[in-house]
């Protein structure tokens, strides 16, 4: 760009300069003076508007020189500029594509509105894999601007969703406007795989029960769930504060989170007490997942922990990650 700049800065300084050569030296208007001026440069060969002097010649030849490089070099700056962008535009949708096909246990994200931004936004921060699926001009060059890995395609078409990866990814989130294209997506991503965990939103709470019909294996409505937040904040405001700081707030070093015992852990066929979670992490255990899914709340110190349970826990995020990795 700023050669650019610079080539048509030249062009035109050499335009002002033939304009006043030919007026102040042969006498013409202006208008003729750049007339000789764009035919001398583009040495198109017409006539001349009057016969010149030898100063005129001289002042002539000065501009064919300096006009004839200089236009090249701004053509060839023009050139070199759109086909150096489109190849870098080319070359790097390549490298994108590369990457996205290389993801393993990941996300696809089908939208990047209001909800799929906030969406990517914790992925991102959580370090978690992902890859957007979105045609919208407009959250495209978001996309771009924030260096997120895309696809500019229709969520809906199974072969977008084959390129983005369902084969080996870990669920979707289908976060698109219309929540009739949200079952369309869940139906094809399911008749691809019919395992894929499949997190879908619902503008209507009425159409909750369709994606889940259409296989969605967990459907949250943005707007109930805001009403619902916004009367809590007035009937239990205590309680809305706890979980503000245990979820979302970093600045206390609290932080909720849950982990899975891992297959042949040492934690594996031992109690609450005899893991010692709760004295050598600090950590509260507020429940425990079981593997058949049952739901133990405040679990009992005697509470035997087994392999692929899942813990819910509360503490500090240098206790949590000290923990994460023994478990």
């Amino acid at each position: 760009m700023k050669n650019l700049r610079i080539s048509f800065t030249l062009l035109l300084g050499t335009i002002v300069f033939g304009v006043l050569g030919f007026h102040f030296v042969e006498g013409m208007s202006y208008f003729e003076s750049l007339y000789m001026t764009v035919i001398t440069i583009s040495t198109v060969g017409f006539q001349e508007v009057k016969p010149l002097s030898g100063a005129g010649r001289i002042l002539t030849m000065m501009i064919i020189s300096c006009g004839i490089t200089i236009a090249a070099y701004t053509i060839g700056t023009l050139v070199r500029f759109f086909v150096e962008g489109e190849l870098k535009k080319t070359f790097g949708r390549r490298k994108v594509e590369k990457q996205i096909s290389e993801l393993n246990d990941h996300y696809i994200i089908c939208g990047y509105g209001r909800i799929g931004s906030l969406v990517c936004k914790e992925l991102r921060e959580h370090g978690i894999k992902f890859v957007v699926i979105e045609n919208n001009l407009a959250s495209i060059e978001r996309l771009e601007a924030e260096r997120i890995l895309y696809l500019a395609l229709d969520a809906a078409v199974e072969e977008t969703l084959m390129k983005a990866g369902i084969m080996k990814a870990r669920g979707i989130v289908t976060a698109v406007g219309s929540d009739a294209d949200n079952v369309f997506i869940t139906l094809t991503a399911k008749g691809l795989r019919s395992d894929i965990f499949i997190l879908a939103r619902a503008s209507d709470e009425k159409n909750e029960v369709k994606l889940k019909h259409a296989g969605a294996s967990r459907v949250v409505s943005p707007y109930l769930i805001g009403g619902k937040r916004m009367a809590q904040v007035l009937v239990r405001p205590t309680v809305v504060d706890f979980i503000d700081i245990a979820v979302t707030d970093s600045n206390l070093g609290l932080q909720m989170e849950e982990c899975r015992v891992r297959p042949k852990s040492r934690m594996a066929g031992k109690n609450l007490i005899e893991s010692g979670l709760r004295k050598e992490y600090g950590v509260i255990i507020v429940l425990i997942k079981k593997h058949n899914g049952e739901m133990i709340f405040n679990p009992q110190p005697a509470e035997v922990l087994e392999e692929n349970d899942i813990l819910v826990v509360l503490g500090k995020v240098e206790d949590m990650k000290r923990m994460d990795a023994e478990i």
